[in-house]
């Protein structure tokens, strides 16, 4: 495909995003235009090929500039083929170029691309498209054989495009739409609250939902991830999870892909990883714990810096501190892991650095006090109120907790999002009111249980589904574990109640680190005494596979799976004693 050589005209951008006050009116996809008017010849996406005769990775990439003209061309060329601001595009395609153009160039429309990851399963991949209703569709072949093969849940598309050309798809061929003839596309003029985007969450705890993503959150979040890591422009970022390369491009970063199938990052070849560091001088780093569990193991085992780096980030479930202490050997000194907490409903939240963890935190987690997220990051709100599985209407009707007492989180600001689609009634039961601070003004609940310290620092403690009510008293997943994950012998454990709510039953299953025989029941009961914690805690499993996670990052255990197995094995439980 040809890229022509030509700097957006300045009617395609009033002023920087940048120097605009947060909150102002603009469309996201402004970000990229002005990144191509202050830097046109930086390489932006950069993809691995195969090797050369000497064994050294092939790459190719597009500068800022042919990035930019390659989204006006699909800009124009999807508009002239129907498609129009407000119409939601069902986007199956690929981590690549085209992925990240296409997308721009729906932001530039005012269309709304429609992410969900295949990686789901099937069943609530093809209800999550049904749910949406897309009236247009890119995608790669197998995402259009899929089209011909389920049709039912394809019905509302009336248009569909395609990557590469093929006959029986019944879609226009993308190289064919690209239309570069009319030069820079005029961003569509949206709002604040206008829709960008519907990003579906992982359905780590429950049906996959859609969530609303407006073009001021996606710029809150750019300025808040740029302002909390100091990510300058022309940095080079290594990202193992597709959609974080958008804000990484929105930030003036080059954004080197690299090679793996980010549906399935647990089995990421971590050389892979490493060699696009290396290969390019990287300064920053993204992906989820089971990244880093690939990556960790190998850098030590082979003797490997990553001199380049100034940060790593990580996210998408808590990562264990003996991580965090293993790249303290393949790091800079003073360069550390930063976790940032959140979810899709709202990211981020909170951040805190692998050095602080280490120093102050750790030995508080080993103790069962949860796991320190850190500060609140600027202009987030957050208050721990009482635990309940109802809907509250107003926050005045929430019971909000002393610091240290374990209860639910809440948070508020410029990038929590404000509806699930379609759903009114887990929109209802996520969203409070606040009318104390204006009509517009609520909190999201997270789902998440812990608590603030003195401090100011977030601590978490779990997910809200996965708190064990027994009739001695409730027990928090994160915590508990926190304290049978200090043993040797364990490489994991989850917490799991068996029986009704009130008087469930709490057991810990475990896995073992490869070549370790299993603790005593004497050695586990022992260890568990040593906690207030886990004190009423007699019931412990061998699971000897591994425990069943979450698709997209292949991290969050999902203990409803376990329970429903551990239910299965009919074993004979001993009843926590109430105090």
């Amino acid at each position: 495909m040809q890229f022509p050589i030509y700097n957006p005209s300045v009617e395609t951008l009033k002023h920087n995003p940048w120097d605009s006050e947060p909150g102002a009116r603009l469309n996201v996809a402004s970000w990229l235009v002005a990144r191509a008017l202050e830097r046109p010849d930086q390489r932006s996406v950069v993809l691995p090929g195969g090797y050369d005769s000497l064994n050294r990775r092939l790459y190719s990439h597009v500068t800022t500039v042919q990035l930019n003209a390659l989204c006006d061309a699909y800009a124009h060329g999807l508009s002239a083929h129907g498609i129009k601001r407000g119409d939601r595009v069902l986007m199956l395609v690929s981590q690549s170029f085209e992925l990240i153009a296409l997308t721009y160039a729906l932001f530039k429309m005012g269309a709304v691309p429609v992410m969900i990851d295949p990686g789901m399963g099937r069943k609530p991949f093809l209800k999550c498209i049904e749910q949406s209703t897309p009236s247009a569709m890119i995608g790669i072949p197998r995402g259009h054989l899929a089209r011909k093969l389920f049709g039912k849940s394809f019905k509302s598309v009336e248009r569909a495009f395609i990557t590469e050309p093929k006959f029986w798809a019944g879609a226009h061929y993308l190289g064919d739409v690209a239309d570069f003839s009319k030069g820079p596309f005029l961003l569509v003029d949206t709002a604040h609250d206008d829709l960008a985007a519907i990003l579906f969450t992982s359905g780590s705890t429950g049906i996959p939902k859609g969530v609303h993503y407006t073009h001021g959150i996606f710029d809150g979040q750019v300025r808040a991830i740029g302002q909390m890591y100091d990510i300058e422009p022309g940095e080079i970022e290594v990202p193992a999870f597709p959609l974080f390369s958008l804000f990484s491009i929105a930030l003036g970063m080059t954004c080197v892909l690299p090679d793996m199938d980010p549906s399935k990052p647990a089995t990421v070849d971590p050389k892979n990883i490493v060699e696009a560091i290396l290969d390019h001088g990287a300064t920053t780093a993204f992906g989820s714990p089971a990244v880093w569990k690939k990556v960790g193991p190998y850098c030590v085992e082979n003797k490997i810096k990553l001199p380049s780096l100034k940060r790593i980030l990580t996210a998408g479930a808590p990562i264990h501190p003996s991580l965090m202490e293993q790249f303290t050997e393949i790091l800079s000194e003073g360069v550390a892991l930063h976790t940032p907490y959140g979810a899709t409903e709202n990211l981020p939240v909170a951040t805190i650095s692998s050095l602080e963890v280490l120093s102050e935190t750790f030995e508080e987690t080993k103790k069962g006090k949860g796991l320190c997220v850190g500060y609140p990051v600027p202009g987030m709100k957050v208050k721990i109120i009482g635990i309940t599985d109802d809907a509250i209407e107003d926050i005045r009707d929430a019971q909000e907790l002393e610091s240290s007492v374990v209860g639910e989180i809440c948070v508020s600001g410029a990038v929590t999002t404000r509806a699930y689609d379609r759903k009114p009634e887990h929109t209802r039961l996520s969203k409070i009111n606040d009318a104390s601070r204006g009509e517009d003004a609520f909190w999201h609940r997270m789902g998440d249980v812990g608590y603030l310290d003195e401090q100011g620092r977030l601590w978490y403690c779990g997910r809200k589904k996965h708190r064990v009510e027994s009739s001695a008293g409730v027990l928090f997943s994160i915590q508990c574990e926190s304290i049978f994950n200090t043993h040797p012998a364990l490489m994991r454990t989850a917490l799991v109640g068996v029986g009704e709510r009130g008087n469930e039953t709490p057991v810990i299953l475990f896995e073992l680190e490869p070549g370790h025989q299993a603790p005593s029941h004497q050695e586990l009961v022992s260890l568990a005494s040593q906690s207030t914690q886990t004190a009423l805690i007699e019931n412990f499993v061998h699971y000897s596979e591994s425990f069943p996670v979450d698709r997209r990052h292949n991290a969050k255990i999902h203990r409803e799976e376990l329970r429903a197995w551990l239910e299965a094995q009919q074993l004979p439980l001993v009843k926590a004693a109430s105090t």
